[in-house]
Order: C-alpha cells, then structure tokens, then sequence
C-alpha cells in the first residue's frame, strides 16, 4: 500500500469517526463541529482519491 493509499484510508476512519460522534453528541454545538469536521476529512479523502487516479493513470 503507497503512502497515498494510507492516508486515503486514514481520512476514510477519521470521516466515519466523526460522523458516529457527531450522531452520538448531545450538544448540538458538539455535533456540528463533528458534522465539520467530518466534511473536511471527505474533502481530503477525495483529494486523495484524485491523486491516486492521477498516479496510475500516468
């Protein structure tokens, strides 16, 4: 597994973490950093899948 593929997998865990807390909290301020937080790991997790095409594609 390339380091890109790892830290694929890592955002992929940190995003499912996330949203699980932010289900489970019962502060909605609590939450809705969880439910951010939870989004930004998407965003990096789709970046990473965006370099990994790029990378067996060349």
């Amino acid at each position: 597994m390339t380091d890109f593929e790892d830290r694929l997998e890592r955002f992929e865990t940190l995003t499912a973490e996330c949203e699980l807390i932010a289900k489970l909290a019962t502060e909605s301020a609590k939450r809705e950093l969880y439910l951010t937080l939870a989004e930004h790991y998407r965003e990096l997790a789709a970046d990473m899948k965006q370099i990994i095409a790029t990378r067996h594609a060349a």
